[in-house]
């Protein structure tokens, strides 16, 4: 079947089923993996995406841009056909890839072949001496000055505590007030006693080194979703650590993920939660755009204090036990427990989470896009004109939106994130604006990481071609406010905005992205909610930070020095957001790009 739009054609076997259709794609795959003849050392071994081993692969093995290889031998399972453009692709049945929802053990045995890459080049792996790409990615060492300037970033002058990661590779000033893995887990912010990681992808020894040496043996709780094969890789990884006990978090519905990426850190000066977007993997740390919410130091309540007591005014504290409660797990209790007996009254945010099952009743609002609806009907102020303020989402993964904005986005989804004040507005249509930001092929082709940037936005051909109606509501990625054009965004955010993009009524940074796994959809007319996978994010209203205008400003200047910073909100890139032109295309991970070079000189062939 032939597809073709402003944004590619495409040829499809009228075989390819959807994710949530192809229950064999859930299997995991536990073939090997190593890296070519270059280190002759194993891939990484932790659980990762089909999107995200076929990067590793490329990086491992890179395909040169004036490589004439693919002239005479063509990928096993994508196929270049004739095209003026280059952009026609036929694809075997064999590609089906649910996008972000199931993961493999990222082993795949590879042909041995020399790297072309000159010995001085970022990308060259076939150095015998411990600098790998990898541990050049761990080369994070903070001067005293530094270590001073994170301390005054969170002890102050950020009252939304909303941080972006360290990106390498851009500008110094750009990192100024943002965090690494290594800042948060700092001995600077707390005596750590024993922490709690959940997540998605987990490199476990990774991880463990993030630590100071200090707490390296502190108890560490990992709270993961992996099964069968992957699930024994992750315990194969942990076995060298006696400290380290896990958590799997049930996955009843099909094609669930526990996609959820929470820190719980206890010290003995109190507790911290970190809510943040990135996988406890390297490269998500390295150059991407990524979000952290950090909470304030909760203290120790004075022993005795009542049941209700540390709670704060957006009811964080009960909503962050009633998400650990969701697990159902002794684990978990153990930390319910520790948060009962802390002081969160300091908490300026909302707690948005979804929890795999299907939900009626009362039940409907505690979770996903019903309970976004539930908190902007209950705290948000009613707009003048509302219609007309825009939708922005952003995201690095997309699901299966059906045949039309009326199945669910321009539906049950919009109606939830226009929701404001007590009003009830039900909007049949896109009346609302929505403005999507996904990266183009152009985007990831020009990143920092180059095309294996594209293995963390899995959206699939197969996805694609059943919903490019979706596509004209894409716009670019764009983030010269914060130097992270070239950085690929794996952050999720969601907002809305007045029409001159000058105010803005909410924002909300989550592990949520563009899906029906991930946000719920209605069943059984409108009567139950169902929801496959974990997530979990912070929503910021103007009324929890004292203001009573109903919106905060939007905060665009690259260094804000005010004094009135609590009202200019930080966002991460560049607004209003720039819509596809007639040659953009959305970054589609499982067809090769081989008309033009990356940043590294390669082109992206996935399989």
């Amino acid at each position: 079947m032939l597809q073709e739009s402003a944004h590619g054609k495409w040829t499809v076997s009228s075989s390819d089923e959807s994710a949530e259709e192809n229950s064999d794609s859930e299997k995991p795959c536990t073939s090997s993996l190593s890296d070519a003849a270059c280190g002759r050392t194993s891939g990484p071994q932790y659980p990762c995406s089909e999107a995200r081993k076929a990067a590793q692969k490329r990086k491992a093995s890179p395909v040169k841009f004036t490589d004439k290889s693919l002239s005479t031998e063509e990928p096993p399972a994508v196929k270049q056909r004739p095209s003026q453009e280059g952009s026609g692709w036929c694809l075997s049945s064999s590609d089906e890839e649910p996008e972000d929802q199931q993961k493999h053990v990222h082993k795949e045995t590879v042909k041995e072949e020399e790297c072309d890459v000159p010995k001085e080049h970022p990308l060259n792996l076939c150095k015998d001496d411990k600098l790998s790409e990898n541990l050049k990615k761990e080369e994070y060492n903070v001067t005293p000055s530094e270590a001073q300037d994170t301390w005054d970033l969170v002890t102050g002058g950020n009252p939304f505590r909303f941080f972006l990661t360290k990106v390498s590779g851009i500008e110094q000033n750009y990192n100024s007030g943002a965090l690494h893995i290594k800042d948060i887990l700092s001995p600077l912010f707390g005596t750590l006693i024993s922490s709690a990681q959940f997540n998605y992808c987990i490199d476990v020894g990774w991880l463990v080194r993030q630590y100071p040496q200090e707490f390296r043996k502190k108890p560490l709780l990992i709270v993961h979703g992996e099964r069968r094969e992957s699930k024994a890789e992750l315990m194969a990884q942990a076995r060298p650590y006696e400290n380290i006990s896990f958590c799997q978090a049930k996955l009843d519905i099909a094609f669930g993920t526990h996609h959820t990426k929470m820190m719980l850190l206890l010290y003995e000066e109190g507790l911290r939660v970190v809510i943040h977007t990135s996988n406890l993997i390297a490269d998500d740390w390295h150059q991407k755009t990524q979000g952290i919410w950090l909470s304030p130091l909760y203290p120790r309540l004075p022993q005795g204090a009542s049941g209700s007591a540390g709670e704060s005014a957006t009811n964080f504290k009960s909503d962050l036990i009633s998400y650990l409660a969701a697990y159902n797990s002794p684990a978990l209790k153990e930390w319910i427990d520790l948060i009962q007996e802390h002081d969160l009254s300091e908490t300026r945010v909302y707690l948005l989470g979804s929890t795999p099952g299907r939900y009626q009743g009362s039940d409907k609002e505690k979770w996903g896009h019903l309970r976004l609806r539930k908190l902007l009907k209950e705290h948000a102020l009613s707009i003048a004109a509302q219609e007309s303020w825009p939708l922005v989402g952003q995201f690095s993964s997309i699901g299966s939106m059906g045949a039309d904005g009326s199945k669910w986005l321009c539906s049950e989804f919009q109606e939830s994130l226009v929701a404001a004040g007590s009003s009830v507005t039900a909007f049949r249509k896109c009346d609302v604006p929505i403005h999507l930001v996904y990266p183009t092929v152009n985007n990831v082709r020009q990143s920092l990481e180059g095309y294996p940037a594209g293995g963390s936005l899995p959206y699939s051909i197969q996805t694609a071609q059943k919903q490019l109606w979706l596509h004209s509501y894409f716009h670019k990625w764009s983030a010269e406010v914060t130097g992270r054009t070239h950085a690929i965004p794996h952050i999720k955010t969601y907002m809305r905005l007045s029409p001159d993009f000058q105010k803005l009524a909410w924002f909300l940074v989550t592990s949520a992205n563009l899906s029906k796994a991930a946000w719920g959809a209605l069943e059984k007319n409108g009567s139950q909610l169902m929801i496959r996978s974990y997530e979990l994010g912070v929503l910021f209203l103007p009324s929890a930070f004292g203001l009573d205008k109903g919106y905060f400003h939007v905060g665009r200047e690259k260094l804000p020095e005010r004094k009135d910073s609590a009202i200019y909100f930080p966002v991460p890139y560049d607004l209003p957001p720039e819509q596809y032109g007639s040659k953009d295309q959305p970054w589609i991970w499982n067809i090769p790009y081989t008309d033009a070079p990356d940043t590294h000189g390669n082109m992206w062939v996935p399989s």
